[in-house]
């Protein structure tokens, strides 16, 4: 009788990794890829070219993954004492270490491997994000704003899709670049909120830690300041009614974060970190509408 062949990964294993790498919470991914897909279309003045998009898309999913595993292994003797992450694979030690940077590793390998298939100027860009989405996780030890690290570090798919579908980057993708920096440092913000109390017994730091109950004004600044510099995008741009529309929803819906996390409620101010992605995806909606529309 012939030995039953064990599975190649233990399903426990397995269900493991998909946390680690937050296969099981996609929002970070629609963080990413909304302004990845303004940046697409703007540059493209529609709809950009499928493999460019296909690219880019597939890009958003492993680099975001991979970014989660370097902060699971940056975070992995924080993570256990913080009540949201405590449950996280290497803070129970489903996962060892070198599981995550193999994890990282692979993921990163296989998202430059599509970068190849753009042009050299895509290809360098590539590098100034690695090197952002790398060090991201190791700022909250020296800066009060690695909001605006992760900012940057997400904003970097700007100017790689402008540099990807023209083979240049225009000063207006430096306009949507700063537009996608401040959204997170607003959003981001608002995901500090909730950690910030066992932030401050262990010494993270963050926005959130330092600013204390002016942490909100910081955000409807920086939500403010994302909807004026899209507004300045789309005048450059000759965007029509349906753009301004998406924008003008887009200001509703942060003035409903701003509400649901006033009274500094973790769970209420995680739910408006979350909701962001509404936001992101009523941008994109009023873009490919108005180029539709209006060409």
């Amino acid at each position: 009788m012939t030995a039953r062949a064990s599975p190649p990964i233990d399903p426990s294993t397995a269900r493991a990794y998909l946390r680690l790498l937050r296969l099981d919470r996609p929002i970070g991914i629609g963080l990413l890829l909304w302004p990845t897909l303004w940046a697409l279309w703007f540059a493209a003045g529609g709809v950009p070219p499928l493999a460019t998009l296909a690219i880019f898309v597939l890009g958003t999913v492993l680099t975001r993954s991979a970014g989660c595993a370097i902060n699971d292994y940056a975070d992995r003797h924080i993570d256990g004492r913080v009540a949201r992450t405590r449950h996280r694979p290497l803070a129970t030690g489903e996962l060892r270490p070198r599981q995550a940077l193999v994890a990282a590793a692979l993921l990163m390998a296989i998202a430059f491997a599509l970068v190849l298939l753009t042009n050299r100027l895509t290809v360098v860009l590539s590098f100034g994000a690695l090197l952002l989405a790398a060090a991201y996780p190791f700022t909250k030890r020296v800066t009060h704003f690695p909001q605006a690290v992760l900012g940057a570090a997400f904003a970097f798919s700007v100017p790689m899709a402008f540099a990807a579908v023209q083979g240049s980057v225009p000063g207006q993708a430096w306009i949507l670049f700063a537009a996608t920096l401040v959204w997170a440092l607003a959003y981001d913000t608002l995901y500090a909120m909730a950690d910030r109390e066992d932030d401050l017994t262990i010494g993270v730091k963050s926005t959130a830690v330092l600013l204390g109950r002016h942490d909100l004004t910081l955000v409807r600044i920086a939500h403010l300041t994302t909807l004026a510099l899209l507004v300045w995008l789309g005048t450059l741009d000759g965007r029509g009614a349906a753009w301004y529309t998406g924008l003008a929803v887009a200001l509703v819906l942060a003035v409903r974060q701003w509400r649901h996390a006033a009274g500094r409620d973790p769970a209420r101010c995680f739910e408006a970190f979350v909701r962001n992605n509404g936001l992101g995806a009523v941008v994109f909606a009023g873009l490919v509408l108005d180029m539709a529309v209006h060409g």
